[in-house]
């Protein structure tokens, strides 16, 4: 899928890589850090004030490597995944849309088979959740919602492997640009909402920030693992 990744562009099809980053902290630093000066380092707090979390779910463009459609909320619920991967289309309602994401029981839901049949305009009886037809279990949505037939669809990465997953590499830039040494506060106290709102405001200006001077696609080499006999 990652080779094929230009060509899909071309032909207007979105190969897309999402998951879900939760348990992002809005950490305030207890005391201001320190500058650099000539002959020393910059020195950051060690102690910190928690002011919550907050949940992120990105989109990776793969042939571009951009960042798209980003969500950040307080939770990471069935409908909290179905409502991003809706705004996401919302980005190019006509296109094609392969999202890759792992085998996590909110990438396989009802909401989403609902989305997707309302989308690609299937006019079918879709069942009954834990009863029968396509909403009756996890596979049998998970069926439905890969069907290489549908203008949108997801692809699903085999289970312990979610390192395959493109957007897991840019998580770790987020992590390291931003996250790692990130005091979401300024020196005056705000409330734990207050603070979550800001630690929001930072991951997105970082995710507009990156999609202007830093994105570009991953060169990705690894290809695959030879069967043992």
């Amino acid at each position: 899928m990652y080779e094929q990744a230009p060509t899909l562009l071309e032909q207007g099809i979105h190969l897309v890589s999402t998951d879900e980053m939760t348990g992002i902290q809005a950490l305030e630093r207890a005391d201001r850090t320190l500058p650099m000066k000539p002959g020393r380092i910059e020195y950051q707090e060690f102690e910190y004030i928690r002011h919550g979390t907050v949940s992120l779910i990105a989109n990776l463009e793969i042939a571009t490597g951009t960042a798209i459609a980003p969500t950040i909320g307080p939770t990471r619920t069935e409908y909290d995944f179905a409502n991003h991967i809706a705004n996401t289309i919302e980005t190019d309602p006509d296109g094609e849309w392969i999202f890759l994401v792992d085998q996590l029981n909110i990438h396989k839901s009802a909401s989403l088979v609902w989305l997707v049949a309302a989308c690609c305009q299937i006019h079918i009886d879709l069942g009954v959740k834990e009863q029968k037809g396509v909403l009756q279990s996890m596979a049998s949505r998970a069926a439905f919602l890969s069907d290489a037939s549908h203008r949108i669809r997801f692809v699903y990465i085999p289970k312990h492997t979610s390192w395959l997953n493109q957007i897991e590499c840019w998580f770790s830039i987020l992590v390291r640009r931003l996250l790692r040494r990130a005091s979401f506060t300024s020196t005056v106290q705000l409330s734990d909402s207050e603070a979550l709102l800001r630690s929001a405001d930072r991951i997105l200006e970082f995710i507009d920030y990156f999609n202007r001077t830093m994105s570009k696609p991953f060169q990705w080499k690894y290809k695959g693992c030879k069967k043992v006999e």
